[in-house]
């Protein structure tokens, strides 16, 4: 066997005895704790029960996942929003302009995610910048109540999720064939129609992988809603943390694990199907 061979079974077998000893064991054990009994003094008992997946069904527990499904909904729009035309400008500036933006946006992924959710503490607390800064402006004669609203935790999850939108979009719009826009154009149609029917189909796998991989972490993430939001908010991550940290009821958190992974790979899977379905019907429309 040569170098070359050898050094590809290394890396190839490292990898998976990585992903085997971190991942795959890690989840078994969760899902096996999923199907025990509670024991305040032992964690658990090893005792078969369905009970704990007959909890995670109840009105509260719905509850929590329709509160997720609401915020990691509306994260996903307001990102695209902002995302979209932003993708779209990038393609358009000069290459060290679009540089140094790309920096830019990448910049604060070298900084821990909670640093920065604290660092919006600073911005958005009553006597914050925000408020400060509006209120030297004339425009707000008292603080406004933004730290631990709903506001607060729209506003956190979409400043830490932006950039997963923003970098498909991005690379679906720089794969744009220009040509097709010009003949749309020399063919009569207006700016409003070549975005709909030109632009936005053959950019639709940039969307929806954006979307996916802006919904499926607002799903899990808990210290945003946690630092943000208070204990206004309740969602699947937190209701998991405190299953584990606070309650000590690991089956019932193993459970609500298990599900979560089960929808996430449930979205996983509709995104690989309606990406390729995307791609053949922007292409098709074009046509």
């Amino acid at each position: 066997m040569d170098r070359k061979s050898r050094f590809r079974n290394f890396a190839v077998g490292s990898t998976f005895a990585w992903i085997t000893i971190f991942v795959v064991i890690p989840y078994l054990i969760v899902i096996a704790f999923s199907f025990l009994t509670r024991n305040a003094q032992e964690i658990v008992t090893f005792t078969f029960t369905f009970t704990n997946y007959r909890d995670i069904f109840s009105p509260v527990f719905l509850k929590v996942c329709e509160s997720s499904f609401i915020l990691a909904l509306g994260t996903t729009v307001i990102t695209l929003v902002f995302a979209y035309p932003f993708a779209f400008f990038l393609t358009r500036i000069d290459e060290n302009i679009r540089r140094t933006l790309i920096l830019l946006m990448i910049i604060p992924f070298w900084t821990s995610s909670l640093i920065r959710t604290y660092a919006l503490i600073i911005l958005l607390k009553a006597n914050g910048i925000v408020n400060s800064f509006l209120m030297s402006l004339g425009l707000i004669d008292e603080p406004l109540t933004i730290l631990y609203t709903q506001v607060a935790v729209f506003i956190g999850m979409v400043y830490t999720l932006l950039p997963f939108m923003i970098l498909p979009l991005y690379a679906s719009l720089q794969k744009l064939d220009r040509r097709l826009i010009e003949a749309a154009r020399d063919l009569g149609a207006t700016s409003r129609s070549i975005f709909f029917y030109v632009i936005l189909p053959l950019t639709l796998p940039g969307i929806i992988a954006g979307s996916t991989m802006v919904f499926l972490p607002a799903l899990g993430l808990f210290y945003i809603p946690d630092l943000l939001g208070g204990a206004r908010s309740m969602l699947i991550g937190n209701f998991i943390k405190d299953q584990f940290l606070t309650t000590s009821n690991w089956p019932l958190g193993s459970a609500a694990s298990v599900i979560l992974t089960l929808l996430m790979v449930l979205l996983l899977v509709w995104y690989f199907i309606s990406s390729s379905r995307a791609h053949s019907d922007g292409m098709e429309a074009v046509r």
